[in-house]
């Protein structure tokens, strides 16, 4: 078996197709599980048990199912209920919605991990709930946790292959659909291996090097 730079050169357009998909999802599940993931941490620290109960509930759930298990749910059972949503809107709300219980406990992590004298300052200056969490509780734990939020970028990342499943044309279904076009998979499948080598590994080592930044 020979490489066939025909069939790469071929693979370009989808590929490039595939790659805006995979970097749409991406971003827009990212910015998904991050406020998500905030929301849900907050409500872990509300005053009462019936909204902290439901929502332990709900995020455990979620992080102890398989992503691939609530992509079909989202993709198969909802719209027998009469709510459905496109593919690519399926595989975007889904892995925000599950990396956002992850999220959830790293910001719940960066929180507690604020000194309580600086709750005490904002209580002593009489400042309201709300500035206390975005002037002065929510930046100091963001600045600790930021290297954990980019790792899940990371892995959220290898993970928008599994919306094939639901046929999302990100790089995995693209490389899939033109191998059953040609009867050449060796070629488009690894040009999308490297092309998340390409992606994940410089991600990776600018989390690492954020995260030297950040504990100085």
């Amino acid at each position: 078996m020979t490489w066939d730079w025909s069939a790469v050169r071929d693979f370009m357009p989808r590929f490039g197709d595939g790659v805006v998909t995979t970097l749409e999802i991406l971003a827009l599940g990212s910015l998904i599980s991050f406020t998500l993931g905030l929301v849900w941490a907050l409500a872990f620290r509300a005053p009462t048990r019936f909204v902290r109960w439901p929502v332990n509930l709900i995020t455990e759930f979620i992080r102890t199912t398989p992503l691939l298990v609530q992509l079909f749910f989202l993709f198969f059972v909802l719209p027998e209920w009469g709510v459905k949503f496109s593919a690519l809107t399926t595989g975007i709300l889904a892995i925000g919605l599950h990396y956002s219980t992850y999220t959830a406990q790293v910001y719940r992590a960066g929180i507690d991990a604020v000194p309580k004298g600086q709750w005490e300052a904002a209580t002593a200056l009489s400042l309201p709930a709300h500035r206390t969490w975005f002037a002065v509780i929510l930046p100091q734990a963001v600045r600790r946790i930021a290297p954990a939020l980019g790792n899940y970028v990371i892995s959220m990342l290898k993970d928008t292959p599994l919306l094939a499943g639901i046929s999302v044309l990100e790089m995995l279904q693209q490389s899939r659909l033109a191998g059953a076009s040609t009867f050449q998979y060796t070629e488009p499948l690894t040009v999308v291996g490297v092309a998340f080598i390409l992606i994940a590994y410089p991600a990776s080592l600018f989390v690492r090097a954020l995260e030297r930044r950040l504990v100085r």
